[in-house]
């Protein structure tokens, strides 16, 4: 999901969660998502888990633009949705969607109904078509802004920066190979819910359960 303040909790998740189970995780403790068992799941097995591959990535890109303006749990309810009738996210599916496609979208009540976010998607796409015709993937642009990992994990949400520089030369990057709606802000919650960047909190259940 997308920051919109310092301490807000980030962005889309893995297609496929780890097949382990989790343990559960004790209630009230996590960095979000305590009280709603879609929510805690997300946060347990998905969010800062890194994620890899084209429709994965486009799938984020896509989720992170439309959650602007709303909670990060509605898109979370509509993803099933959103997986559906965008076809998996495949970039050269998606890429060939057309007039009647957007209008089928915008007449489905299970996702969120914005046809500039909706065009966004199909455009975004095709740009991810323009980096395998250039040789590239959008795995090792995306990647490529990784930064180091933090020396000590922070302990509130008000600490959590909502951009930062590498999410500001990503989002620049991104844009110069022409993809919308994804600005440093929404760049940076992307950078953690696919685990380029670890902000699970000092004492999140998910970072003491590791030792």
């Amino acid at each position: 999901m997308t920051t919109t303040t310092p301490g807000t909790p980030p962005g889309p998740a893995p297609t496929a969660p780890p097949s382990a189970s989790p343990a559960p995780r004790p209630g009230g403790l996590r960095c979000f998502g305590d009280g709603d068992p879609l929510y805690e799941a997300y946060h347990d097995t998905e969010w800062g888990v890194p994620v890899h591959g084209e429709a994965a990535l486009l799938e984020r890109l896509a989720l992170e633009g439309f959650q602007s303006g709303l909670s990060w749990l509605t898109v979370l309810r509509k993803r099933p949705a959103f997986r559906e009738v965008f076809a998996g996210f495949e970039p050269e599916r998606v890429a060939a969607f057309g007039d009647d496609d957007v209008a089928r979208l915008l007449g489905d009540a299970r996702i969120i109904r914005n046809r500039q976010k909706i065009e966004a998607t199909v455009g975004n796409a095709r740009a991810v078509l323009a980096l395998h015709d250039s040789g590239r993937t959008l795995d090792e642009l995306f990647w490529s802004f990784a930064p180091a990992a933090r020396a000590e994990r922070v302990a509130a949400w008000g600490d959590v920066p909502a951009t930062t520089p590498e999410s500001v030369a990503l989002a620049k990057a991104l844009k110069k190979e022409g993809f919308r709606f994804f600005g440093p802000t929404t760049a940076y919650a992307a950078m953690q819910a696919c685990g380029l960047v670890d902000d699970h909190l000092a004492a999140c259940p998910v970072v003491t359960g590791r030792g």
